[in-house]
């Protein structure tokens, strides 16, 4: 690798970093022969380091040359920083490259728009084409759709990335306009239209012809930037429910703003990223999409904010002590969910295992409900009854489940989780 491009990847690799959704879940793809990499088992499989960095995926942008002037990026026409841009040639090599010394297992690909969103976009879609077409390149590819681009580059692009995403960014059209005046949520939308139309199209297009090649078989994505506006929690997850009653949205990611333009009257002035409300936020998302939460169960009018100090599950136990306890032995599975300390696997091996034996505390134990939270919303064949929310109130409760632990040197050794705390 020259030194010419070892710059530009360097720099651009750098300006790829605040963008979070680079998750590849949701495809499957073998080895074949004649062709080069895969999708299937751990080759994409991505971890997050400590510092943010996405490992064994290639997450770089084509150039971070932008037209715009968003306040919240670092990328922004107006800052002065070093640039960048690398060429469709420059970027195919160097994804094979890398995949063949075993650095990466596929491609996150992003972009500024330079020029207008059409020319940005047919450049990257001819960088992932190349891909498959002449390196017949089997591996992961996610693209980044650009805002405002094309119906046609959009069909292009979902033929050979395995996801697309647009990022919303604000999650209310006039504080988007405040921050990035140049912006409108329509350029966003009607390429997320165009994507749900694609994979739609696809599906009956695949039932006639069963060998007929895939669209974005890994859906689509977006992001929303967190704390940078005055946007309720409420108004977020209100946003992400409706974006995924779209047939091909698979994941709504929260990023934490982080004041990269400290300079800009406009943004809030933040020591660090608001990075609990950002994982409360993930929190919440998990409840809808697999806990069979409403938004308005979450959060609402008396409570448009999430707790920040415990989970959104556990705050909505605390609201409602009406529900509880659950009888362990009688309850249904949906009602088993809503209790704190209980998870989907643990739910599903509750149900399983009354079948055939009376549930009892240590069998939750065994099972891997976390008794310290769910003794106070249960009740099971020799578990008192005394022990509940209703003999304890909510008040006692939280107070106990949020008591600070502290080890010998004094260090409080609670730690934030950024998985869903049963």
């Amino acid at each position: 690798m020259n030194e010419s491009i070892l710059g530009k990847l360097k720099i651009l690799a750098e300006s790829a970093k605040y963008d979070v959704s680079c998750s590849s879940s949701g495809t499957s793809r073998r080895s074949q022969a004649g062709r080069t990499g895969n999708t299937s088992g751990w080759g994409i499989c991505h971890s997050f380091t400590e510092d943010g960095r996405c490992v064994s995926l290639l997450k770089i942008m084509m150039t971070n040359y932008c037209m715009f002037d968003c306040a919240y990026c670092i990328n922004r026409r107006s800052n002065d920083i070093p640039r960048a841009t690398l060429s469709v040639q420059e970027l195919v090599d160097l994804t094979i490259e890398f995949y063949k010394r075993n650095y990466i297992e596929g491609l996150f690909l992003s972009s500024g728009v330079i020029h207008h969103a059409d020319y940005t976009m047919e450049r990257m879609v001819r960088v992932i084409k190349e891909l498959r077409r002449v390196h017949r390149y089997n591996g992961y590819i996610h693209m980044k759709s650009i805002p405002g681009a094309s119906r046609e580059l959009v069909a292009e692009a979902g033929l050979y990335a395995d996801r697309l995403s647009v990022n919303v960014e604000i999650a209310k059209e006039q504080n988007l306009k405040l921050l990035a005046p140049e912006k409108d949520h329509q350029s966003v939308y009607k390429p997320m239209h165009y994507i749900g139309q694609g994979v739609l199209e696809n599906k009956e297009e695949r039932r006639k012809f069963r060998h007929a090649p895939r669209f974005a078989p890994a859906g689509q994505s977006t992001q929303l930037i967190v704390g940078a506006t005055n946007e309720s929690d409420k108004e977020i997850l209100q946003l992400s429910a409706n974006l995924y009653q779209r047939p091909s949205m698979k994941r709504v990611y929260y990023s934490g703003f982080i004041p990269v333009n400290s300079y800009d009257s406009r943004l809030p002035a933040l020591k660090q990223a608001p990075l609990v409300r950002e994982n409360r936020l993930y929190q919440a998302d998990w409840l809808m999409r697999f806990y069979g939460f409403r938004t308005d169960e979450i959060v609402d009018d008396a409570y448009p904010d999430l707790d920040l100090e415990i989970d959104p599950k556990l705050a909505w136990a605390l609201r409602h002590p009406e529900q509880f306890p659950v009888d362990m032995n009688t309850a249904d599975y949906a009602l088993i969910l809503r209790v704190p300390g209980i998870g989907v696997k643990s739910a599903k091996l509750i149900v399983a295992t009354r079948r055939h034996a009376r549930i009892t505390s240590t069998v939750l134990k065994k099972i891997g409900v976390v008794m310290k939270k769910a003794q106070y919303f249960i009740t099971c064949h020799e578990l008192a009854m005394s022990n509940t929310i209703h003999e304890v109130r909510p008040e006692y409760v939280r107070q106990v489940l949020t008591r600070k632990k502290k080890n010998p040197k004094g260090e409080d050794t609670n730690q934030l989780s950024i998985f869903f705390p049963d």
